[in-house]
């Protein structure tokens, strides 16, 4: 028989974190860190994965996972980062890795076996940087004009600047947000010198490639990482970053 409610709610039911409004405050802080932690687990792995070019199609689906776990943490009412700070700072970290780790090969690797047979390949196929004249100056590597002081400053300044800002910003520290403003707008320097260095020495690095145009902006995608981030950095509430 159904007894009339005269408007009142029935009880929530038990399961879920959401639905337990008895829970303390101390008991949602600490589940609410080890939802964040578990979906970081993956996070964290997928990215690191992606980031090595080769193993990328197995971080991927490591790293959604890990946004299922925080979504579904957030459905359940816990206190997790939010979706659009994960999202950005991993971007950050993922351009940081993809962007260093072929320049640090070429920069200190550049005579071994793998390193050669890939950018002989990668020169032959996108940027004739890595096969004209390949290992033939002092420090070894590729020998287009102007590459080696790009790798030099972003390898040992903004990369390593990009890292640190990026894990701050998801730790949702002040200093990452805004150290990741700065070095967003380092990305936005690096973009239009980087295109303007290669677009002048065009008949070195273009010239018989097998995609020229098409490759040359296949991997300048990468560099589009500050232009989707600094419209969120300079308009997201600062209030939700903590000292």
């Amino acid at each position: 028989m159904n007894l009339p409610t005269f408007g009142l709610r029935k009880p929530a039911e038990t399961t879920g974190a959401a639905a337990t409004p008895s829970v303390s405050f101390d008991e949602h802080d600490r589940l609410s860190r080890e939802a964040q932690r578990r979906a970081d687990y993956w996070l964290i792995a997928g990215t690191l994965l992606m980031g090595t070019y080769v193993l990328g199609v197995f971080g991927l689906p490591l790293f959604l996972r890990g946004v299922m776990l925080q979504r579904k943490a957030q459905k359940d009412g816990l206190s997790v980062r939010p979706i659009i700070v994960t999202l950005i700072g991993y971007l950050v970290l993922l351009d940081a890795f993809l962007n260093s780790i072929g320049w640090v090969l070429d920069l200190f690797a550049s005579h071994t076996l793998i390193n050669r047979v890939f950018f002989a390949g990668w020169g032959n196929f996108f940027d004739n940087g890595y096969y004209w004249h390949y290992n033939e100056l002092w420090i070894g590597g590729s020998a287009a004009p102007g590459e080696k002081g790009w790798e030099v400053a972003l390898i040992f300044v903004v990369f390593p600047m990009r890292c640190a800002a990026a894990i701050a910003f998801l730790q949702m520290k002040r200093w990452g947000h805004q150290w990741l403003v700065v070095t967003c707008w380092f990305g936005v320097v690096i973009w239009v010198g980087y295109v303007t260095n290669m677009t002048m020495y065009a008949d070195i690095r273009f010239d018989g490639t097998v995609l020229p145009v098409v490759g040359w902006w296949l991997y300048d995608i990468f560099y589009i990482t500050p232009f989707l981030a600094i419209p969120y950095l300079h308009t997201v509430n600062r209030e939700i970053f903590s000292d």
